[in-house]
């Protein structure tokens, strides 16, 4: 995906959250890091040239709640999650960049109920490539990439790689 296919599809998110939620009240979005904070920054800047309103948005970072954290990584990296906002009663929107296995998502809704309540969560990601490991699907995906062991999709963002684009890359390993 170019830079131009990008932004077609980050707008076509956007109306899409809109449409299905009947606006934007109480709806908040969190972006899990890393690649999914660029994202939904670029969703909430598209929903505000749609509805003319910015929502909250807050800022996930799911590592203390993977299951897998000391099982890949030996010094996990923690950085802040941020969100100044309360999220009891409202739609959260967990945004990420590629939806893979499944659990960096149950991770993130973990994170999600330790700060409130929400009447909903829902999930938009910028690609789902299958082969999921838990029972878990986006409600908004820009786009769905097959993909096989072999392969990586890599998602890059201005914001955090000084280039926007989506990969496709054979990484030559096979699980």
């Amino acid at each position: 995906m170019d830079p131009a296919g990008l932004n077609r599809t980050v707008t076509r998110l956007a109306h899409e959250i809109v449409e299905r939620n009947r606006g934007v009240e109480d709806l908040v979005l969190l972006g899990v890091r890393t690649r999914g904070v660029p994202l939904a920054q670029r969703l909430n800047g598209k929903i505000e040239q749609i509805e003319g309103k910015l929502l909250p948005l807050g800022v996930l970072d799911v590592t203390m709640y993977r299951d897998d954290v000391f099982k890949k990584i030996k010094q996990p990296v923690v950085r802040t999650t941020e969100i100044d906002f309360d999220i009891d009663g409202k739609t959260v929107v967990i945004v990420d960049d590629v939806l893979y296995t499944g659990r960096t998502v149950r991770a993130a809704l973990d994170e999600v109920i330790d700060f409130g309540r929400p009447t909903e969560i829902q999930l938009a990601v910028l690609v789902d490539r299958g082969h999921r490991e838990l029972p878990i699907h986006a409600d908004y995906v820009g786009k769905n990439i097959p993909t096989s062991p072999g392969e990586e999709v890599r998602v890059q963002f201005k914001e955090v790689d000084d280039v926007d684009g989506v990969f496709l890359i054979k990484s030559g390993k096979v699980d």
